[in-house]
């Protein structure tokens, strides 16, 4: 099987871990990915579910490390491939000047990314009518994993520490939306800055546009290298549906906000986040996606992975099939247009383990 299929397989159903202390700690709730395990094959590290329902059922077994470190892959007992697990990162052993353990304030996400919700609580969420249906960022606060808000301090403390001790090479911030005026634009201004006195780390920020574009120049000027506002859902029905508080934020507003942004940030810079699998055809994504690449915007597509707890807990997960007639012509639409995820300076998109968007791209590049 071709890598880019067997990462999108396991990504849509997720895997059985006969070993579940393998590697670096997995999340349960609160914001994404959650609910994960990274896992690297064919030296792509990727996030794959590994505590959700579909998970528990699924067909992909990961057997227990050997003594080099390297686990089999099964297909209802057919081995298929080879995977390792990154280890725990050495910075979760220490704790800040004011005595909190730095896993409370930032994780690692795949092999080399610094990852942070800077305010852990949001205007939505504490609205059923209003919370986006998907959305998890209350469960860890709610279960002490995490502070509700993590100062510049503690944050240029812990990313210093990360790159020193465990080669992180790029951070993401991304926020609870506190406000409906700058919508988060602040509090990651005055986060990047101080990270940026103390390391030089790219970082992307991701917030909600806010209401005034102004906030993208002081955005770039604090020290963001990239931005991320995610649409999640791109048609305004599914919008509606999914995550009514958030749609009152019209798609034509981020449309503008793209608009505006790219500039500043630079072409491929500027991202969104699309979650496949709530409710939006492929075609609808690749309409969108299609005039997101010509604005000089990265959709970064992935799958839909339901989360314990959310209203959303037992919506399906799309299948591989589903993910494949997406991401491979995707890929295509973004080798035209000459947007590559390696060019990224920082964020999801460069990462690219919650997705296997960039596994599909290398592979094009490849044939």
């Amino acid at each position: 099987m071709p890598t880019e299929r067997l990462i999108n397989a396991l990504q849509s159903y997720g895997v059985r871990l006969a070993d579940s202390r393998a590697g670096a700690p997995s999340r349960r709730g609160g914001a994404g990915p959650s609910d994960h395990k990274a896992i690297t094959i064919a030296g792509r590290t990727v996030m794959v579910p590994v505590h959700t329902e579909a998970a528990f059922d699924s067909p992909f077994l990961v057997r227990r490390p050997d003594a080099n470190g390297v686990s089999v892959i099964e297909h209802d007992g057919v081995v298929i491939g080879q995977a390792t697990f990154p280890g725990k990162p050495r910075f979760y052993a220490l704790s800040t000047f004011d005595g909190v353990p730095y896993a409370k304030i930032a994780v690692l996400h795949g092999r080399d990314v610094l990852a942070t919700t800077v305010l852990q609580t949001c205007i939505r969420y504490a609205s059923r009518t209003k919370t986006c249906q998907f959305c998890s960022i209350g469960q860890s606060l709610a279960a002490g994993r995490t502070v509700a808000h993590k100062t510049p301090e503690q944050l240029a403390e812990v990313a210093r520490a990360a790159v020193l001790l465990d080669g992180v090479r790029h951070m993401v911030m991304t926020t609870g939306t506190p406000n409906a005026t700058d919508r988060g634009a602040a509090v990651l201004c005055e986060s990047a800055f101080a990270v940026k006195a103390a390391v030089d780390l790219p970082i992307q920020a991701q917030c909600e546009p806010p209401d005034d574009d102004r906030w993208f120049e002081r955005m770039k000027a604090s020290g963001v290298d990239a931005l991320g506002m995610h649409l999640e859902a791109v048609t305004p029905e599914v919008r509606t549906r999914i995550m009514p508080g958030k749609a009152s934020v019209p798609l034509e507003r981020y449309y503008a906000a793209f608009e505006a942004a790219v500039p500043v940030f630079g072409r491929g810079q500027v991202s969104t986040y699309i979650l496949a699998g709530l409710g939006d055809a492929p075609e609808a994504i690749l309409e969108t996606a299609e005039r997101l690449i010509g604005m000089g915007v990265y959709p970064f597509v992935v799958p839909f992975v339901p989360i314990s707890g959310t209203p959303l807990e037992s919506h399906p997960a799309p299948g591989p099939d589903f993910m494949h007639a997406i991401l491979a012509p995707l890929a295509t639409m973004l080798a035209t247009a000459d947007l590559r995820s390696t060019d990224i300076k920082a964020g999801c998109g460069r990462c690219g383990a919650c997705s296997a968007l960039s596994t599909y791209e290398r592979a094009g590049a490849a044939s």
